[in-house]
């Protein structure tokens, strides 16, 4: 059976409706801590998260402060520039207060839009500020791709 959670986020001009799917969760108002278990499925607004266990914290006036996605986990996300950034890692942590993303093991960040692509151990993705840093592991290293576009050949000197 899945559960359908609607978690409103209070914004000073906009509320956002934050619609979590999972087939099992758990939560503890006094602690602030919703686990949530199976097939989890979290969608705000183009972004998408999904993973096998994600944990939302609140704080004290039930606000979201931190999410933790662990197990094959995907994602889609714009940034507030509009860009589309795609990808998997094995946990990620993401803060909405700084909207950050924080990646870990085996991470694979596409940046769909401009082609680029980031392969690490460790990814930040600092989507108000349009940056991103990566870590490698002890035994391998960060990977960045581009796609280059071609130089056109100036006939005149062929």
């Amino acid at each position: 059976m899945k559960f359908y959670i609607f978690i409103l986020l209070a914004s000073s001009l906009i509320s956002q409706e934050l619609k979590v799917k999972a087939n099992s969760f758990y939560t503890d108002q006094k602690t602030g801590i919703s686990v949530f278990e199976g097939e989890v499925n979290i969608i705000k607004e183009n972004d998408e998260l999904n993973a096998s266990e994600v944990t939302i914290y609140t704080d004290k006036d039930n606000k979201p402060t931190k999410f933790v996605a662990k197990g094959d986990a995907s994602f889609r996300i714009t940034t507030k520039e509009g860009s589309l950034y795609k990808g998997k890692a094995q946990k990620v942590v993401y803060f909405p207060k700084t909207k950050e993303y924080r990646f870990f093991t085996d991470v694979y960040l596409s940046q769909v839009d401009e082609k680029k692509e980031i392969i690490g151990n460790e990814v930040v993705l600092k989507t108000i500020e349009g940056k991103a840093h990566a870590i490698g592991a002890k035994s391998e290293p960060v990977i960045m791709i581009f796609d280059m576009p071609k130089e056109k050949k100036d006939e005149k000197n062929d």
